[in-house]
């Protein structure tokens, strides 16, 4: 069996989606299944079994002998956050509790990591080891992601394989429940279907134009491939963290335009004040550096921002479906 934790939610259910139609049957989806607003991405999904967030641990040690690999994407992952009580229990002590299964399970384990880690970028956006105890995040989330990031290098005792992501800005289908944690895709789509325009954080940096303030978008999908590709290639020399970002800074601007374009719209732009609970934690450029990827033998071809966009706001903000699997892989055989 293949598990999935965080499988309720946006980057989760779309890969479990994807396992689906790669014909893994044996899928076990893991979350807090009561969040009402979540049931569209996961509810129509065939798989063996739907445990709670709360159980796993014990259901692990019961079925470890049947599961071979563990996606571990379940975290609180609103950056606005200020409970560090909770991102620490959700964030960190739970994810130290199911590295531990896996080690003593003999589990691989890939589990989700965070571009929130690197801060205001000053340090760079390189995946190395050696500088995961220098990054400075701005916000409770990225420390939460940080301090585990940390925790996991320094054990002595690892999973055979281990991998931790550290995602940029994902966007594309099964976020519609994340509010104001979603995209700026969809945030645009649905204010330019609302009003007609679409308003933009202003900058409040001098060396940044309006609209300027850059960051790595990845599609969903792509995301889900480069996770895919690590399952099938487990090397545990390979084992470690790995930035999963497309590798091309792209600005807010470029986004909306392409997001007008593909609704068929003339851009109507304008801007407002970042809100001042953000504006002091505010990312005003991320690029996710590809190189370990790259050198460690992944090859997945991330989509260009416009054609991602593209498919998005036609197959799923348009028509409101969520990501399901292709009609071959829809029941099992």
């Amino acid at each position: 069996m293949i598990v999935v934790t965080g499988a309720a939610g946006f980057i989760g259910s779309v890969l479990a989606v994807r396992l689906l139609e790669a014909d893994y049957r044996q899928l076990v989806l893991v979350d807090d299944f009561s969040v009402e607003a979540k049931r569209p991405n996961h509810a129509h999904l065939n798989v063996t079994e739907r445990v709670d967030r709360k159980d796993f641990p014990a259901w692990l040690r019961e079925n470890e002998s049947q599961v071979q690999f563990l996606f571990h994407l379940g975290a609180r992952t609103d950056t606005t956050e200020q409970d560090e009580v909770l991102l620490n229990a959700l964030n960190l002590q739970y994810t130290k509790d199911i590295w531990n299964l896996c080690v003593e399970s003999g589990l691989p384990l890939i589990y989700a990591s965070s571009a929130a880690t690197y801060g205001d970028g000053s340090k760079g956006y390189v995946d190395s080891h050696e500088v995961v105890g220098d990054l400075q995040p701005l916000n409770p989330y990225g420390r939460s992601k940080n301090d585990f990031d940390a925790w996991a290098l320094a054990q002595e005792r690892k999973p055979y394989f281990w991998a931790g992501f550290k995602f940029f800005n994902v966007y594309g289908p099964n976020e519609f429940h994340k509010g104001r944690m979603a995209s700026v895709v969809l945030h645009t789509f649905r204010q330019v279907e609302a009003t007609g325009g679409m308003k933009l954080f202003r900058s409040h940096r001098p060396d940044f134009a309006n609209g300027h303030q850059t960051r790595d978008f990845v599609h969903v999908e792509d995301v889900c491939s480069v996770l895919l590709h690590f399952m099938h290639h487990r090397i545990p020399a390979h084992s470690g963290l790995y930035n999963l970002g497309s590798g091309q800074g792209r600005t807010f601007l470029d986004l909306v335009r392409a997001t007008f374009n593909a609704m068929g719209r003339t851009p109507e732009i304008s801007f407002i004040d970042t809100p001042e609970d953000i504006r002091d934690t505010y990312q005003y450029f991320t690029e996710a550096d590809l190189t370990k990827l790259r050198n460690h033998g992944c090859d997945v071809m991330f989509r260009s921002l416009e054609s991602g966009i593209d498919d998005y706001v036609k197959n799923h903000l348009t028509t409101g479906q969520r990501r399901a699997p292709q009609a071959a892989a829809a029941e099992p055989s």
